[in-house]
């Protein structure tokens, strides 16, 4: 598989609810970020399912080279 574009050197805030599902983006070629848009097709990229256990501010990986995606883990300080 090939690297992810980075879409972004910070994280996206975003607020949740809970019960709700979110796709992050994993190609980083969406232009609804962080979301997937459908940019990924036709690449070895999917998105990933977020699925809100409880509803506030959660801080979604906009580098996409994260180890617990989709919610960031400071990654992209390593950029």
């Amino acid at each position: 598989m090939s690297d992810p574009v980075i879409a972004s050197k910070t994280p996206y805030a975003v607020d949740v609810e809970v019960g709700k599902t979110y796709w992050w983006c994993t190609c980083g070629k969406s232009a609804k970020q962080p979301f997937c848009d459908g940019s990924h097709k036709g690449s070895a990229f999917t998105p990933m399912k977020y699925d809100a256990d409880k509803t506030g501010t959660v801080w979604f990986c906009g580098c996409k080279h994260t180890a617990k995606g989709p919610l960031c883990d400071g990654s992209h300080k390593k950029l």
